[in-house]
């Protein structure tokens, strides 16, 4: 369990999050995907990367709200800094990378995807930021990459998820599958990436960022400066526990 990769198709490495029951990460996890990431970006042998979940219940739900209440301020700190470390990896990968997306994806699932070149959703996936009803914000950044923007700026005031087709319409999702054709589907893209010059397809993965209008890193960076503000009034605590008794019904 926790992240690690695979490899069926030729040229194309899988890394699997596969942290039970709800892929909610922790510091340590998010370190070890930017380690994982950045590792098969630069190995040759590698011309695309598939992000997927092992879990049967969605992508990813978001970080791991006991290891933050638990650590107090630092935790948050040190967790916040691994997301953005997982976040930049997937994003400045030197090989494409293809999103496999079931059930939820959430907060840092949306973190994560943002990032990548390519989403492949089943039907049942579901995609949002739930942070305003938690106390928290952030990941507007990714989200951006994913909707219109005054739809991010529905979901992220709301809280409100939206369904692979949606999300497709708004051309975030490539394609939307049933769930048991989702993997193979999935690693036809991948497949068909690789299958092109990985000399020109590193080019062109640099050339794509390059001229991308947003610069992730200080997008996020200055997110997270308001994350951090946000948990020092007590408005934050209160609202982070209302929402875990909520959770609790």
């Amino acid at each position: 369990m926790g992240i690690r990769t695979e490899r069926a198709v030729e040229h194309v490495a899988e890394v699997v999050l596969d942290v039970p029951p709800v892929n909610a990460l922790r510091a340590d996890d998010f370190l070890e995907l930017a380690r994982v990431v950045t590792e098969l970006g630069r190995d040759t042998s590698v011309r695309a990367v598939l992000l997927r979940s092992a879990v049967e219940r969605g992508f990813a739900a978001g970080v791991d709200v006991g290891e933050m209440t638990a650590g107090g301020p630092r935790a948050v700190v040190a967790l916040t800094r691994a997301c953005a470390d997982a976040y930049a990896a997937v994003d400045e990968c030197d090989v494409p990378v293809v999103a496999a997306v079931h059930g939820f994806c959430l907060a840092t699932g949306v973190g994560l995807v943002g990032g990548t070149d390519v989403i492949v959703a089943a039907a049942d996936a579901t995609f949002g930021l739930p942070e305003v009803d938690a106390g928290g914000l952030g990941t507007a950044t990714q989200l951006a990459r994913l909707v219109p923007e005054k739809k991010v700026r529905w979901l992220a005031y709301s809280g409100t998820r939206v369904g692979a087709d949606v999300v497709a319409r708004w051309g975030g999702v490539d394609r939307v599958v049933p769930r048991d054709r989702l993997l193979d589907e999935a690693r036809a893209v991948a497949s068909t990436l690789a299958a092109k010059s990985p000399t020109v397809l590193r080019r062109a993965r640099a050339s794509l960022h390059a001229i991308d209008p947003t610069d992730s890193r200080r997008s996020f960076r200055r997110e997270m400066g308001l994350v951090f503000e946000l948990n020092l009034t007590p408005a934050a605590d209160e609202a982070r526990a209302a929402f875990a008794e909520r959770q609790v019904r």
